[in-house]
């Protein structure tokens, strides 16, 4: 089925340059577009690849309709942020071809009693679902998953085949669980007494706002006396540690592999790059971008953007720094041709 460009206008906004009764039946890339697709252009560095592709309309910004618009002959779609548009042009589409699954309980779920689920909500095959929990209208929760004991899921969540949801835990209206996650297990908390390692009970819960996405394979600790935060509109990457009692602040993303230690507080609008590493016990404040395999090991008290193994520091004083390193060798032999001119010279004045 298509979609008139039109209509697609009328739902997410933007500025048509073209037909409005054109249809196109999906989005697609600017090397891949075909005649009856959607493409974007968000790169201008595509501006080239974007005035030869075969699509029957373009997402762009004005900047780039400027120079792009008359050399490329289909329909354009003139928007300030034409990644942000792809993104939900991608949504809707997708929604399209979204079959959701039907209300109800698998027959083969294991249900408490005493747990409370809405009619709209899905159980499927082979889930638990413990004493307690809540769920709200619209879940959907699916294969193989396990809710625990007095945990609770807002409406529009969707859990993906074998989540665990330990006891206690909440999490907000319209969230995603990946495949694998495990929320709610015992953070690492040990007393050493004499070599001798005494486990500290994790007795708090996590705590997910809303519009939050968990990747696959991700485990956020459960908090060892108050609770683990998860703000709204955070999105964790697959692979991904939160450590106990850490406090993750709105809108803040990190990508796959990144580590939190045990109470570090994370402000919001933050972003993490892949594998990146915090330490515990710290504190970085809101609006702060760490780069990719970079290690926090002291507090961030300053927005921007920071990158570097060790020390950490502001990406532009780091990268001086390495600049600096990678020419130690040619410093160093510099330095002894200066040593031996200086060394030469004394004698001469001594003779």
């Amino acid at each position: 089925m298509g979609t008139r460009l039109g209509e697609l206008v009328e739902r997410l906004g933007g500025q048509l340059m073209g037909d409005p009764n054109l249809e196109v039946i999906g989005i697609a890339p600017l090397t891949d577009a075909g005649v009856s697709h959607i493409s974007f252009l968000s790169n201008s560095k595509l501006r080239t690849q974007a005035a030869h592709s075969q699509a029957a309309a373009l997402i762009l910004s004005g900047a780039d309709d400027a120079v792009v618009g008359l050399a490329y002959g289909g329909a354009r779609i003139v928007t300030p942020n034409p990644y942000a548009y792809f993104a939900r042009a991608a949504q809707f589409f997708a929604a399209q071809g979204d079959v959701k699954p039907a209300p109800g309980i698998a027959p083969s779920a294991s249900v408490a009693p005493g747990a409370r689920i809405d009619p709209s909500a899905h159980v499927g095959p082979h889930v638990t679902i413990e004493d307690g929990v809540v769920i709200g209208a619209g879940v959907v929760i699916g294969a193989g998953c396990v809710i625990g004991r007095g945990a609770m899921i807002g409406a529009a969540t969707h859990f993906f085949a074998n989540v665990t949801f330990h006891a206690r835990c909440q999490i907000g209206l319209r969230g995603v669980i990946h495949s694998g996650a495990v929320i709610g297990t015992d953070g690492f908390g040990f007393a050493n007494e004499g070599g001798v390692y005494i486990k500290i009970p994790q007795t708090g819960r996590v705590l997910i706002g809303d519009d939050v996405d968990i990747g696959a394979n991700t485990t956020i600790d459960r908090g060892a006396l108050a609770d683990t935060i998860i703000g709204d509109g955070v999105k964790l990457d697959n692979q991904i540690q939160i450590g106990h009692n850490c406090h993750i602040g709105d809108h803040t993303a990190m990508a796959g592999c990144v580590g939190v230690a045990g109470s570090a507080m994370i402000g919001k609008y933050c972003t993490f790059g892949g594998a990146a590493m915090v330490l515990g016990h710290l504190t970085i404040v809101d609006g702060v971008h760490v780069s990719s395999g970079s290690m926090v090991s002291g507090s961030i008290l300053e927005p921007g953007q920071y990158a570097g193994f060790y020390p950490l520091a502001k990406k532009a004083e780091w990268e001086k720094s390495a600049a600096i390193v990678r020419n130690l060798s040619t410093l160093r032999d510099r330095i002894r041709v200066l040593e031996k001119t200086i060394k030469t010279l004394t004698n001469q004045e001594e003779k």
